[in-house]
């Protein structure tokens, strides 16, 4: 095996909470301040950051669930310890801060595994962008998103949203969001393509998971070539797009999934992937 390769289900962050489920194969962030809507700071910024670079080189993580405690996702940048000091800093520090969390989407969006975002109540600022870079999210009636950087005088263009959100619900609708900052609906998350699927609060984290798991259970190498594709492709003409289709299916079909899934048709049984 590779020597840069790891196992990761076994980890301690200390910012959020990490639990491996599913045989070490799903493993699940919990964003854990519950009293304050589970806000941001500098320092979980930076070890989710990390933790989604690592992801790339895990042996066991397949998929990744991104919640949060106490009935809502992530109020966004703690206003105390995040947005007070940045009025205090000079321009590069500034710089520094922003390409740090530019950075946190640009890991999730590199890493093989798919991550489902669970999102319940308040999902706000980067808690909203944390969702969005996900590839996957499932809302409650409760959810509220909001993209709220010019409530705060900010720009609506921050992490990626300019280019995120418009592809995922449009560009008008991504516009008035970015521009007005209010909170978008469960009904319109969902309605809009934002949402895959809405869940009661009591049994969000379960459908999550059962997402998770069936994704897990799937040919896991193919997974990681389509989320390679689906992120390379924006940048990609239709003749480009498919010849790079048409290599990574050659790259698939020397997997023994492939020929595991061929197996079990002949067989005329449930194939069983290993990810290899």
């Amino acid at each position: 095996m590779a020597h840069h390769k790891r196992p990761m289900a076994a980890i301690h962050p200390r910012t959020f909470r990490w639990e491996a489920r599913e045989g070490g194969k799903v493993g699940v962030i919990t964003l854990d301040r519950p009293e304050r809507k589970n806000p941001l700071t500098f320092d979980s910024y930076a070890e989710l950051r990390d933790l989604f670079r690592a992801l790339v080189y895990a042996t066991d993580v397949k998929v990744i669930v991104v919640t949060g405690a106490g009935g809502n996702f992530c109020s966004g940048g703690d206003v105390h310890e995040i947005i007070g000091p940045l009025t205090h800093m000079t321009m590069p520090e500034l710089l520094d801060f922003t390409r740090m969390t530019g950075d946190l989407v640009k890991a999730m969006r590199a890493c093989p595994q798919p991550i489902v975002a669970a999102v319940d109540g308040v999902c706000a600022g980067a808690g909203a962008m944390v969702a969005l870079a996900s590839d996957l999210r499932l809302g409650t009636p409760r959810a509220r998103t909001a993209f709220l950087f010019t409530r705060v005088g900010l720009a609506g263009a921050d992490m990626g949203a300019c280019t995120l959100l418009p592809r995922t619900i449009g560009q008008g609708r991504a516009a008035e969001l970015l521009y007005t900052g209010r909170a978008m609906s469960a009904d319109e998350g969902l309605a809009w393509g934002f949402f895959n699927g809405l869940h009661e609060s009591d049994a969000l984290l379960e459908a999550a998971s059962r997402l998770a798991g069936q994704l897990a259970a799937g040919p896991t190498f193919a997974h990681g070539m389509t989320k390679k594709l689906l992120h390379q492709e924006w940048n990609m003409g239709l003749d480009e797009a498919i010849e790079a289709e048409a290599q990574a299916q050659a790259i698939c079909m020397q997997t023994q999934d492939f020929r595991r899934a061929y197996e079990a048709f002949a067989e005329k049984r449930e194939p069983r992937f290993e990810g290899d």
